[in-house]
């Protein structure tokens, strides 16, 4: 139990459903849609879809999702796979041969086609109760009204606005300038978008004006996307993959999301007494970061499309996991692995939401890099995901840029399941982050046995691209300690990711946290 006398938080406890996600209006309004009769896939994908008009830097229909969730009659733990493809006439080759070494990051090339829309209207038919015009109600209320913008989103903006170009300019700034926190924030086009999706289902957005007004921006910038590649998008219902770690068992879905990677990272760590350590120390800091090198280098060689990931079972492997654990010096830190194919980024949005019926929903949504690429559609505004420099133009690779593919991604949602019987679906944002955060939070449970809410509010690090990255949470003489042992240490700017979890406790109890280093909340009722 957290000391009452000092700053924070308690988990909110609620019996018929709890919403828990990074804007209190999204919460609100997926707690709303489970008043009304809708299960908890309805709320999650309503909240999911406001949060692109509440923090468009971090999300919207342009972008992708991966779902994990239950069905509460038989508990089975179910993925689906909404990440869209690259172009059919995109081509690593044609990159290099102009002289590129990575994917343009803010360009037309890195642009995938977006298959979060299609995933929705999926869900909704096959999981969901009460249809797409009520799901997307919450959010063509306020992408027509506007939504005040929030502090965290203000400072975010405020970082990431200078990505914007061309239409996307006129859609996200307020008479050119960023919004100060507590402006209104309107997005009439999408509201247009998302009322003719309510209407006529997934074709809305894949066929039609929406699909020519998207492929027009692209191809004006050099882009090779058809309609034919939006009309053919499709969402894939695939199968969790899932790995032990003291007494639990941790579910992630499966490439090409990076989820494996969590999974792989809390093997290698149950190699070591991490229980036995300073939980804000160096030394759980530093067998964590060097893990975590270990872990995202195989993430590197191995993760990409589902199709092209032929090594996931070496990866996950204990015997993989145990000499990966034993390259680790306790005393040094090693040198980072090179990077093969991520571009860095920070931005995203999760949502999870449990109903009366306990089914659990983990919901991951983004558009990649802060504002995606950059590029807005001319006529609705559609802000596009950067998505496509999640791949690799290395020859060979089985991450390589090709026509049809879905490259790597960073988001992931989880679930974890307790030997007691207790289910939590929870994310941890932040891009390359969020494995390291899945393992981080689940060992800060496991581990050290604090509750939800102290479990996200705690201090974190991460080793990334050679640089400790590391919150000013950690004590001085900790940094120096880690410094002492070969990390090169800065303090970010930004505090590192930001996480939403709910416990579906034995006796049914329903426990809700959020992080205080977004805006949001855990709502229920």
């Amino acid at each position: 139990m957290r000391d009452f006398h000092m700053p924070g938080r308690s988990e909110i406890l609620a019996a018929n459903g709890v919403c828990a996600t990074s804007h209190p209006l999204a919460a609100q309004a997926a707690v709303d849609i489970l008043k009304q009769g809708g299960n908890a896939m309805d709320a999650a994908i309503a909240g999911a879809v406001l949060l692109g008009i509440c923090e468009p830097q971090m999300t919207g229909i342009g972008g992708d999702c991966f779902v994990l969730y239950t069905d509460p009659s038989s508990g089975e733990i179910k993925a689906l796979n909404g990440s869209g493809r690259a172009p059919a006439a995109a081509s690593a080759a044609a990159l290099r041969a102009a002289g590129e070494t990575a994917v343009p990051v803010y360009s037309a090339h890195a642009v995938t086609v977006p298959g979060a829309v299609d995933a929705f209207c999926h869900l909704s038919e096959t999981v969901g109760r009460i249809g797409l015009d009520r799901i997307l109600a919450p959010a063509i209320h306020y992408a027509e009204e506007g939504v005040p913008v929030a502090p965290r989103v203000a400072f975010d903006w405020g970082n990431e606005a200078a990505k914007l170009q061309g239409a996307a300019r006129d859609a996200y700034l307020i008479d050119g300038r960023v919004p100060k926190a507590g402006e209104i924030f309107r997005a009439p086009g999408q509201a247009e978008v998302l009322r003719r999706i309510a209407r006529d289902g997934r074709d809305a957005f894949y066929t039609g004006e929406v699909a020519e007004d998207i492929c027009a921006t692209l191809n004006a910038l050099g882009g090779v996307h058809q309609t034919a590649d939006f009309a053919a998008t499709r969402c894939l219902e695939t199968t969790p993959v899932s790995g032990p770690y003291n007494g639990a068992e941790l579910f992630e879905h499966p490439p090409n999301g990076q989820g494996a990677t969590a999974i792989l990272m809390l093997k290698i760590l149950s190699h070591f007494d991490i229980a036995g350590m300073d939980p804000f120390g160096a030394q759980r800091a530093h067998v964590e970061a060097e893990a975590a090198k270990l872990a995202y280098d195989a993430r590197n060689r191995f993760i990409a499309d589902p199709d092209r990931t032929a090594r996931l079972d070496h990866m996950l492997a204990p015997e993989t996991a145990e000499r990966l654990a034993g390259l680790i010096d306790m005393t040094r830190a090693m040198d980072a692995p090179a990077a093969v194919s991520e571009a860095v980024h920070k931005d995203t949005i999760y949502i999870t939401v449990v109903d009366r019926d306990r089914m659990a929903v983990s919901l991951i949504y983004s558009i990649y890099h802060g504002f995606g690429s950059g590029i807005a559609s001319n006529k609705f505004g559609i802000l596009l995901q950067n998505r496509g420099a999640g791949f690799t133009l290395e020859e060979g690779h089985p991450n390589e840029l090709t026509g049809g593919n879905r490259p790597m991604h960073t988001i992931i949602p989880g679930m974890l399941r307790d030997d007691d019987g207790a289910l939590m679906p929870f994310g941890v944002m932040g891009g390359a982050y969020q494995p390291n955060g899945h393992a981080r939070a689940v060992s800060n449970l496991r581990d050290f046995g604090m509750d939800l809410q102290a479990a996200l509010d705690a201090p974190r690090s991460f080793s990334d691209a050679g640089t400790m990255k590391i919150e000013r949470g950690y004590s001085e003489a900790v940094r120096q300690q880690l410094a002492d042992m070969g990390h090169k240490m800065t303090i970010p700017d930004a505090p590192i990711g930001g996480a939403q979890a709910i416990r579906i406790r034995p006796d049914g109890v329903l426990e809700g946290a959020s992080d205080p280093r977004k805006d949001g909340c855990a709502l229920g009722y």
